[in-house]
């Protein structure tokens, strides 16, 4: 997670290339300013935070959580009453 400074022109280029850079390392979002990944190991978790601290923008925060995938799951999610657009159709695919 992480909170960046927005409010110059070189701020805005720090923040669009710090996120894009998570998203290069296979990070998706959550929530704004939350990116998740999954790792499959500790081991693995500690390449990505080692990747994620040698890109680190000259100011503002970022934090890293690391939780478990039986954690992850036991995430509750809670929607306001404002209606939710429904997803587009998908396109349906005819084999032959």
């Amino acid at each position: 997670m992480f909170d960046l400074p927005t409010e110059t022109k070189k701020d805005i280029r720090e923040y669009t290339k710090f996120r894009k850079r998570l998203i290069q390392d296979g990070f998706t979002m959550f929530q704004f300013s939350i990116y998740v990944r999954h790792c499959a190991s500790m081991e693995n978790a500690e390449v990505h935070r080692k990747r994620v601290k040698s890109m680190l923008p000259e100011f503002g925060k970022v934090g890293i959580i690391c939780i478990t995938d039986k954690q992850f799951g036991n995430i509750e999610l809670f929607y306001g009453k404002k209606p939710q657009l429904p997803n587009a159709a998908g396109q349906q695919l005819e084999l032959f």
